[in-house]
């Protein structure tokens, strides 16, 4: 009973802290990018654009009321949802002529595009989603095996190869390794599709058949990380005294390192695969440009092309909740993982 209370109160000041931080966040990035120094209303009004419709504009968003207003009904918008344009002297300015309701969770709207910010992002997250786990798994398998191989064949010919490809890994960038692939396996050899995404309920062989290059991509770039993160922190645990003494007893030594060195090694892997794996569900730009993905990546370039501010911000705070949400589930996997790393 007391585990499971001890549980429930670390899950609820973990929690806590997610949302202040969150909400931290979410006010640092409203300063940032409304308040300085560019004007969302001056970029929504277009050319030309006069005073009179400057104004009508900036009552229309919201952008004529004070800094700390605006800010209180942008935080309020996430949890409670908002609407635009409800001033009478801001009649004609949406293309409905009417005021917009932004249901909650409400990250803004975007006045180029004409649609909320977070139906934007939930019509993009599925494939980022599909791109970002699949090639996750992938990674994390690839270099957590290699790493042990190569800690427990040290100085072999194994570990001096896997030590060169990770180098290889980790001084390749993304975009070239991609086109390279590209150029490979779906010009020269058409093995795979050179770009886009198919929805799995459409059609599942084809959705795999999109991911399955970027995911061997994105695999092997990241894999290079977590091969060298895993064999240092195995090195480490194979000269700790109680696995010289495991392997004095008789326990077979491929036995000691996966039950008892294993674990403790995992420790470290997790908590760089929670941060990568929650920045890459924020959005894989540069893959999703390379392989012509329409996913957060290619949402987040365009709102910066475009200068729609309410959509930058959206994304941005949408990822950063990601990788809030990653740490806090990598946090949980501690207790069960090795109790003694939770500290409430």
């Amino acid at each position: 009973m007391s585990k499971t209370v001890d549980f429930l109160t670390f899950l609820i000041k973990r929690s806590a802290s997610a949302v202040l931080v969150l909400t931290l966040i979410a006010v640092v990035l409203f300063l940032i990018f409304f308040m300085l120094p560019a004007n969302p209303a001056q970029l929504a009004c277009g050319k030309p654009c006069t005073p009179e419709r400057l104004a009508r504009v900036s009552a229309f968003m919201g952008t004529d009321a004070p800094w700390y207003e605006q800010l209180g009904n942008y935080i309020r918008g996430i949890f409670f949802g908002r609407e635009f344009g409800t001033n009478s002297a801001s009649s004609g300015i949406s293309a409905a002529g009417a005021a917009i309701i932004c249901s909650s969770p409400c990250l803004g709207w975007s006045f180029t595009l004409n649609e909320p910010v977070t139906d934007l992002i939930m019509s993009r997250f599925a494939v980022t989603a599909s791109l970002a786990i699949g090639a996750a798994l992938l990674w994390v398998i690839i270099g957590v095996v290699t790493g042990v191989i190569s800690a427990s064949k040290e100085g072999s010919l194994f570990d001096r190869a896997f030590r060169a490809l990770s180098s290889v890994g980790i001084s390749s960038p993304a975009y070239l390794i991609g086109m390279l692939a590209i150029l490979a396996f779906a010009v020269y050899l058409p093995i795979f599709p050179t770009g886009g995404y198919v929805n799995f309920s459409d059609d599942p062989l084809g959705w795999l058949q999109h991911l399955l290059l970027p995911w061997i991509v994105l695999a092997l770039l990241n894999a290079a990380y977590y091969t060298r993160l895993t064999r240092a922190h195995m090195l480490d645990e194979l000269q700790q005294d109680y696995m010289r003494t495991a392997l004095a007893k008789g326990m077979p030594r491929t036995k000691v390192i996966t039950r008892h060195a294993l674990p403790n090694v995992m420790l470290p892997v997790l908590t760089m695969f929670g941060l990568d794996l929650g920045g890459l569900l924020g959005g894989a730009v540069i893959t999703e440009r390379v392989f012509s993905m329409q996913g957060l990546g290619s949402l987040l370039l365009d709102s910066v092309k475009n200068l729609d501010l309410q959509v930058l911000v959206g994304v941005t705070l949408f990822a950063a909740a990601l990788v809030i949400v990653a740490n806090l589930i990598v946090d949980i996997c501690y207790r069960f993982i090795d109790p003694r790393a939770a500290v409430c």
